[in-house]
């Protein structure tokens, strides 16, 4: 099984990224996993990155990327991670799962680790969904 799944968020340097590394890092392979936003950041925020890393799971080689119409295309599964607040929801233009996740943006590594701790638990849920035991 290969299942594309697409996560998508205004930015694309936090709450997106930190969802793509944890299906990538807990499927085993199952899924390919992509990342993307309606309005990309310059780089990843360093607190989401601080926050992985303690889970041991580097972003490293990730960087914010535009959402396309191929990605959409080859996606089997969207999510968006918290379009309610956001004006520039992706969520217009792509058939999507909305997780309604808070932005890290400025915040302290304590909420960010409360974040990335909502991603991982929406991915795993997920992937048991899709009939994948995660690894750990």
């Amino acid at each position: 099984m290969n299942v594309k799944v697409l996560f998508v968020c205004v930015h694309n340097s936090g709450r997106s990224q930190m969802a793509e590394a944890f299906t990538r890092a807990l499927s085993g392979g199952a899924v390919n996993a992509r990342s993307a936003g309606t309005l990309p950041g310059s780089t990843l925020n360093p607190v989401v990155t601080q926050a992985m890393e303690e889970r041991s799971i580097p972003l490293t080689g990730h960087y914010p990327k535009v959402i396309d119409q191929q990605m959409v295309d080859e996606a089997d599964y969207a999510y968006t991670m918290g379009c309610a607040i956001d004006e520039a929801c992706p969520a217009v233009f792509v058939p999507s799962e909305d997780w309604g996740l808070d932005d890290p943006a400025g915040q302290p590594i304590e909420r960010v680790r409360r974040i990335r701790d909502e991603v991982e638990v929406r991915v795993r849920a997920m992937l048991d969904s899709m009939g994948i035991t995660p690894t750990d």
